[in-house]
Formats: C-alpha cells, structure tokens, sequence
C-alpha cells in the first residue's frame, strides 16, 4: 500500500511539474489574456455604472415631478382652506402626505444609485490604473524578452561563427597534410627510382670521388707519369 501511495505521490508531483512547467512557458500570453479579461471586466463595469446613473436621473425626474404636484396640490389645499372647505383641504392634505411618502421612497433610492455610482467610479478608476501599470509592465516584459532573445541570436552567431572558423582551420591542415603526404610521396618515389636503378649508387660513389671524370683522369696522370719513370 505504501509503495502505490508513493507512486500516486509521484504521479501527482509530475503532473504538477508538467503544469506549471506549461504556466511558465505561456505565461506572457497567460498575462496578456488576463489583461484583456480585465479590460473586458472593466468595460462590463463601465456598462453597469451607466445603467445606475441612468436610473437615477430617472428617479430625480420622478421625485422632481412629485415635487412639482405636491407643490400644486399645496395650492389646492392653501384655497381650500381660505373657502373655509376643511373637509377638502384635509382630504388634499391626504393626497399631499401620500406624495410627499414616494418622493421620500424615491429620495431614498436615489441616494441609493448615488452612493452605488461613487463606489462604481472608483472601483472602475483603481481598475484603469491597474491595468495600465499592467500594460506597461507587459511593455516591458516584451522589450526585455526582445532583448534576451537578441542577445541569445548573438551568442548563438558567434559561436556558429567560431566553430565555423575552427572547422575552416581543421580543413586546412587537413590541406596542408594531404599536400605535405603528396611532396613526401613524390620524394620518396625519385629516392626509390635512384635505388632502383643504380643512379643513387653512382652518385654516392661519385661524391665520395670513387667514381667520375675527375678518378679517370688522375689514373691516366698516373700512368703516364710511370711510362716517364719506366
């Protein structure tokens, strides 16, 4: 039991190394997509902060229209009064109460989307902020990774270069060996030949003055000069 334990350890480690191994491959891409969700998210937030302004200036127009009848019906009730028409005032009064009641319901929501809005604008305001430090961040993630990979063209031309130069070198000596190999053959093909053919033999004899014009003409000196004594 212990040992398939280990083994699904194992098994789990490396499909975590695997996994993070394929995050940190992608992870500019990773980073670039979880900018563009955000700026989405940002845009859907933008979305939503115009539909709560938007109904709170209907509320306003709502509680601004109540204001404007409960204001006239003040006046119904102010000539009621001055008819000494209590009954009728009273039951305006009502009506006016009643008003007075949706335009506090309608006050309350309207300070309701206000205060919403306000949170909305600086949630939204942080958000532009982060993103646009991310987008320079991934500016300069780019710019850098431009320049490893510069870098890592160069490194990599040079030693191409170099092992190149070395190659042309070793090409070279080969060159001089196999033309070196060639002089020596032809060398030692001319010293066989002479072997061969007796040639080298007069030649030592020759340059030990055994052998030449010069031996023959001493002897033939030599003779005369014992004819003469004779």
């Amino acid at each position: 039991m212990d040992i398939f334990k280990k083994l699904f350890t194992a098994v789990r480690g490396g499909t975590r190394e695997i996994g993070e191994a394929i995050v940190d491959s992608q992870s500019m891409r990773i980073f670039e997509q979880e900018i563009e969700d955000a700026k989405k998210s940002l845009e859907e937030a933008k979305d939503g902060l115009t539909e709560v302004v938007a109904r709170k200036m209907a509320s306003e127009r709502q509680y601004k229209a109540l204001q404007t009848e409960i204001a006239e019906n003040e006046g119904y009730a102010a000539k009621a009064l001055d008819k000494g028409d209590e009954t009728l005032a009273l039951e305006v009064a009502g009506k006016i109460a009643e008003l007075e009641a949706n335009a506090a319901e309608i006050q309350g929501h309207i300070n309701a989307y206000e205060t919403h809005a306000e949170t909305l604008k600086q949630q939204i305001h942080r958000a532009e902020q982060q993103i646009a430090e991310h987008e320079r961040e991934l500016t300069m993630v780019k710019t850098q990774e431009s320049v490893h990979k510069a870098t890592e063209a160069v490194t990599q031309s040079v030693t191409m270069n170099q092992s190149s130069l070395g190659s042309a070198r070793e090409s070279l000596e080969r060159i001089k060996k196999k033309q070196q190999l060639r002089q020596d053959k032809v060398v030692a093909g001319e010293q066989l030949h002479a072997e061969f053919s007796g040639s080298e033999l007069d030649k030592k004899l020759t340059d030990a003055g055994i052998k030449g014009e010069a031996s023959k003409a001493e002897d033939v000196l030599a003779r005369l000069k014992a004819k003469q004594n004779g």
